[in-house]
């Protein structure tokens, strides 16, 4: 391990400054679970859903902010459509061996899922005991788009742009490099499905039936595809985020997978 890993900190990666939470014990006393974050998200806005987890666990968490988000390092304009592919194959390992993890999970929301499923698929990290994937997506439907371009709307209009500055440094990087990504004629066309069948090991699709940026067809691929048996978590009237929105349930959801796929 070449730092101790501190409540609060930075992490370098290659040219990249990472912001860091951390909670629980450190990776050579206990799993570790690492929190990917969603295409608006970083380590602040997982709230306390860190520290539920870790107490509902005993295992450490570490949640970080990709480049262009929170407070880490920007990210020059414009994102490479593929974008989520290089942060699972050129950021995410190197950034495991920086913190000294040894064995866990990741635990994904979002474009942090789908980051979560290539490097899973791709990676094949034998650390990585198993990957929970909260409202993934491995394709895009059509109106996922219609709705982000409504957060470009949004983002012009109201005060969203005054919300995100609150928890990123540079807002119109994180915003501008997520959305102008989504909505470029080419992205219709992303799809990641086909690293689905390299997931070899335990994979759990935490699934608000009232998400608005994906349907259960992202469910049923990933139970369709991949080589390892999906457990999914269908949560009735909940959205895009269940970590917010049914906070227990997701994190009981999760600490149970978390528990069998360690156990295993």
């Amino acid at each position: 391990m070449s730092f101790a890993l501190q409540e609060r900190g930075f992490v370098d990666v290659g040219a990249a400054r990472l912001d860091y939470r951390f909670v629980g014990p450190a990776p050579e006393a206990a799993p570790t679970l690492v929190l990917l974050h969603e295409g608006l998200g970083c380590a602040g806005l997982w709230l306390d859903f860190p520290e539920r987890l870790a107490q509902a666990t005993g295992c450490g968490v570490f949640a970080y902010s990709r480049p262009g988000y929170g407070q880490s390092s920007a990210a020059p304009l414009p994102w490479p459509l593929d974008y989520m592919q290089r942060h699972a194959h050129d950021v995410l390992p190197p950034l495991l061996d920086a913190i000294g993890f040894r064995r866990g999970l990741l635990v994904g929301h979002s474009d942090g899922a789908s980051i979560a499923a290539v490097h899973a698929g791709a990676v094949a990290d034998p650390r990585v005991a198993g990957v929970s994937l909260i409202a993934p997506h491995f394709f895009v439907e059509d109106f996922s788009l219609v709705e982000i371009a409504k957060a470009k709307v949004a983002y012009e209009t109201t005060d969203l742009r005054a919300k995100l500055a609150r928890w990123h440094a540079d807002p119109d990087n994180a915003f501008r490099g997520w959305n102008e990504s989504w909505l470029h004629p080419d992205f219709r066309f992303w799809d990641i499905r086909a690293f689905l069948p390299g997931i070899k090991i335990p994979v759990q699709v935490v699934q608000g039936e009232g998400d608005l940026y994906g349907t259960l067809a992202q469910v049923e691929a990933a139970q369709a595809l991949c080589a390892a048996p999906v457990e999914a978590v269908i949560l009735p009237g909940i959205g895009h985020s269940p970590h917010r929105e049914a906070t227990d349930r997701a994190v009981e959801a999760v600490a149970a997978f978390c528990a069998r796929t360690l156990a295993g």
